[in-house]
């Protein structure tokens, strides 16, 4: 094994995947530098998802390495993996995944719950990003009483509440409307910024991928120099965009 360069803090290289004998991913190689935003841009089936979940170490990958501030993700216990993600990562998914029993406070604080922090501090953390998400006035309300937007606001809360150093997106703001998605990137970008924290954002939307640092596009389960995704649907109608590495 090689170790990553110093200033990567994802770095993944040759990653092979599969799903029930279908190819997920093909020998793709990546890397995410520290506090940069990256776009993983792709059509649906391109492999972002698989590509997320072996970074982030949800998937081992049937071959390849991947790696995390010099430490090898792809030969860690599934145990060291499952701390390395509570610990060090937040994840965004497109379904906020909220647990429906807590409310949306305690959705935002459940990283640091599950960390032992105390109570009021983990509280406090979590009304914060609240606020910075204009749903403070939910936080004591459980999902089934939120919309969308709102659930999708507590899971962008929830990754960002335990300051991890990456969180990963995958197509994020795939359900909302263009308001509520424009609203909800530039918190999630404003924030990664001002916290140092990285992102490796997965999307098919041209608009999403602009607002990154540095985008690689992904086809069939394969690094490309270019694809073409839609653009956002102006006042003319609606377009197609091409973006390159």
């Amino acid at each position: 094994m090689v170790a990553p360069p110093d200033n990567d803090v994802i770095w993944a290289r040759s990653l092979h995947h599969s799903h029930n004998g279908s190819p997920g991913l093909a020998g793709v190689s990546v890397s995410a530098r520290d506090a940069e935003i990256l776009a993983v841009a792709g059509p649906r089936g391109s492999g972002k998802t698989t590509l997320l979940h072996c970074l982030s170490g949800r998937l081992v990958p049937d071959q390849g390495e991947v790696w995390f501030n010099s430490l090898p993700v792809h030969t860690m216990t599934p145990r060291v993996r499952e701390q390395l993600r509570r610990e060090r990562f937040g994840w965004i998914a497109a379904d906020p995944q909220l647990v429906p029993e807590l409310t949306a406070w305690e959705n935002a604080a459940l990283p640091l719950l599950l960390r032992g922090v105390a109570h009021r501090t983990a509280n406090k953390a979590a009304t914060e990003w609240l606020e910075r998400l204009d749903i403070a006035a939910l936080a004591r309300k459980r999902p089934h009483a939120l919309l969308q937007v709102e659930r999708q606001r507590v899971s962008v809360a929830r990754a960002l509440c335990a300051r991890p150093t990456v969180i990963f997106a995958d197509e994020p703001t795939a359900t909302l409307h263009r308001a509520e998605r424009s609203q909800l990137l530039r918190t999630l970008t404003a924030a990664a910024r001002s916290h140092d924290i990285t992102v490796v954002l997965a999307t098919h939307d041209a608009g999403v991928a602009a607002l990154a640092d540095r985008t690689v596009s992904l086809l069939d389960g394969r690094r490309v120099s270019s694809v073409a995704l839609p653009a956002e649907p102006d006042a003319e109608g609606s377009a197609a965009c091409s973006l390159s590495v």
